[in-house]
């Protein structure tokens, strides 16, 4: 889960941001929330919300520049406060999906059955989301299975960063629906993954961050592409589509979009099938007939880069529109688009 940065390096600022957020106030929105009731510490979220909006000047021109992109010149400061409000009102939902009060929420979930199936026969799940929504309302999906199933998710995450806040949530959160945390920087993360998803679980990679060039990339084993996103060039990193396609796993889209209330709509679309099987390489006929099929040990070089290019263009495409559909729900507060980078 992000928080709202300081002002950092471009590149890697989110990957090293401190938190904002005083953990003692922290502490006392969690123990509200629990015994205050939802309603009530909703009215808390207003000044939190226009604390950030007017003494948050970093985030605050990167919010405004990210809805000039994704609404237009007509974006304004409602835009902004409403986009901040959303994310205050995500982490404060937060708390009560890790305690599994799901009754308090009506959440919709759109394309599930996919992906239940995977996890009934033991496949498990590779989910690849985005700083958008909520990606704890997922929890709410095993409310709404037709028969019981695991789907407890991993999350391939960088654990050092918000670290206190994630400390503060857990402590709150039941075990069955807190996250398993795989830590990426580290060369066992995709033995982990593997073993999680070979038990028929689900796990989830945000895809929306990128590690500067000469970064420690180990765990996300990943290139850093540059993909046009709402009308100007962005740095994507390719890493959940490299993981899938070593792991032969299909990569599936998912965002859990907040609607505004209690209301929240859980997505899943497939993005790549990395498990799908590859015709036979051919050996040419030394008589000039027919090739003879001989057998492939793994995707070919060059098809496995074009099918990760393409899954990882189909997964920005999906990010844009949901962006542009649902354009306060992409909590990013950080220089994305680099613009505050000096310039070669």
């Amino acid at each position: 889960m992000s928080a709202l940065g300081d002002d950092l390096r471009p590149g890697t600022d989110w990957a090293r941001a401190p938190e904002r957020s005083n953990i003692l106030a922290l502490r006392f929105i969690c123990w509200m929330a629990l015994r205050c009731g939802r309603p009530l510490t909703r009215l808390v979220l207003h000044p939190i919300t226009l604390y950030f909006l007017l003494f948050a000047p970093t985030p605050r021109r990167h919010v405004r520049r990210y809805l000039a992109r994704a609404i237009g010149p007509k974006a304004g400061w409602r835009d902004g406060y409403r986009l901040l409000h959303n994310f205050a009102s995500t982490v404060l939902d937060r708390v009560y999906f890790l305690r599994g009060r799901m009754s308090l929420f009506d959440v919709q979930v759109q394309g599930g059955e996919a992906v239940e199936a995977d996890v009934r026969a033991g496949r498990g799940a590779f989910l690849v989301g985005a700083h958008i929504g909520s990606f704890e309302a997922l929890s709410a999906c095993r409310q709404q299975a037709e028969a019981p199933v695991d789907l407890r998710l991993a999350m391939l995450m960088y654990p050092d960063n918000a670290r206190r806040i994630n400390a503060v949530l857990e402590a709150i959160s039941l075990p069955e629906y807190r996250p398993h945390i795989i830590a990426l920087g580290r060369p066992a993360a995709m033995l982990e993954l593997r073993d999680w998803l070979d038990s028929g679980r689900m796990a989830g990679m945000l895809g929306d961050r990128t590690l500067a060039v000469g970064e420690d990339d180990a765990g996300q084993r990943g290139n850093r592409v540059q993909i046009d996103f709402l009308g100007q060039s962005a740095w994507f990193n390719d890493g959940p589509f490299r993981l899938a396609a070593l792991l032969r796993r299909p990569a599936v889209f998912m965002a859990g979009l907040y609607l505004g209330g209690n209301r929240y709509r859980v997505v899943f679309e497939p993005l790549a099938d990395f498990s799908a099987p590859v015709p036979a390489a051919t050996t040419p006929s030394s008589e000039g007939g027919t090739p003879t099929p001989r057998r492939a040990r793994g995707l070919d070089p060059a098809e496995r880069e074009r099918r990760i290019r393409d899954a990882l263009e189909a997964y920005v495409r999906r990010l844009e529109d949901l962006c542009r559909a649902h354009p306060h729900n992409w909590f990013n507060f950080h220089d994305f688009w680099l613009e505050d980078s000096p310039r070669a």
